[in-house]
């Protein structure tokens, strides 16, 4: 069932991320992926900030933020333009 958390998480965050930095959402798979990476990132910048946050909200803020930092990443090195 661990499963079925992350991929609701990664999708709600990436969707949020998404939506915050372009204005619109990626599509399904790619919210999740966008999602279950940018926990990973949020969860280290908020480790290194000593930021701490719990439950399923805390988990998506996490990952949002990461996902925000990794589409802002992206966009810098040059990716998605047209």
């Amino acid at each position: 069932m661990d499963w079925i958390y992350f991929l609701i998480v990664g999708a709600l965050a990436g969707w949020l991320g998404s939506l915050l930095f372009k204005g619109s959402g990626s599509g399904l798979i790619m919210n999740i992926l966008l999602g279950i990476v940018g926990a990973i990132v949020g969860g280290w910048i908020f480790q290194k900030l000593n930021i701490t946050v719990g439950g399923f909200t805390g988990s998506v803020i996490t990952a949002a933020v990461g996902a925000f930092v990794v589409l802002w990443f992206y966009r810098l090195l040059g990716g998605g333009r047209r």
